[in-house]
């Protein structure tokens, strides 16, 4: 909270966390927050980065999951970034920097970080919880589907019409939702 800024792969990672991949919160509780911290928020680009990380909306590979340790291994193998946010961990072997909770009682001790105490203990065992959200998703995904298929409609997007240039372009997308709500997004309001 000191800077306001943080890495696109470290926003990745904490929406994933706290949406599809382990805690399952709202998404519009990830863009609250990264709206009123970030110092580089934009709000139509945080929602939608956050409707996409969640997989609420733009992107159905749900069970494509950040994982909060192998990410992390992945992407900084030495741990340079989170010793730096995390001081704490700083002295933690590299072995553990991504998982602390396992490392033994004498290497926290030596580490000085007390996995409960200087640092906190694990929430939710990845592993487990991920695969229950994936349940979850693919359940949604499917009464969303039966749900459209009782109604009459499709899932597939809008097929293209070549005589209007487009089914599926953005000005498409904006003159059918005007006419649906009255309102008239050249001038951003209601008609």
């Amino acid at each position: 909270n000191t800077q306001g800024w943080l890495h696109h792969l470290a926003r990745h990672a904490v929406a994933c966390f706290l949406t599809r991949g382990d805690l399952y919160v709202s998404w519009e509780r990830g863009r609250d927050v990264f709206g009123r911290e970030l110092v580089d928020e934009d709000w139509a680009l945080n929602s939608a980065n956050w409707m996409w990380l969640s997989a609420s909306a733009f992107f159905s590979q749900y069970f494509r999951v950040y994982g909060p340790v192998s990410f992390g291994k992945k992407t900084d193998p030495e741990g340079r970034y989170i010793k730096h946010f995390l001081p704490m961990l700083k002295d933690m072997p590299k072995q553990y920097i991504y998982e602390p909770w396992k490392a033994p009682l004498e290497v926290q001790k030596k580490a000085k970080c007390i996995v409960g105490k200087d640092y906190p203990a694990r929430i939710v065992d990845h592993d487990v919880i991920h695969k229950e959200n994936i349940t979850r998703m693919k359940d949604a995904y499917q009464a969303n589907k039966e749900a459209k298929a009782c109604e009459g409609t499709s899932t597939a997007p809008p097929k293209a019409n070549k005589k209007r240039g487009g089914g599926g372009s953005i000005k498409t997308l904006l003159e059918g939702h005007a006419a649906k709500t009255n309102v008239n997004p050249a001038r951003g309001g209601r008609r």
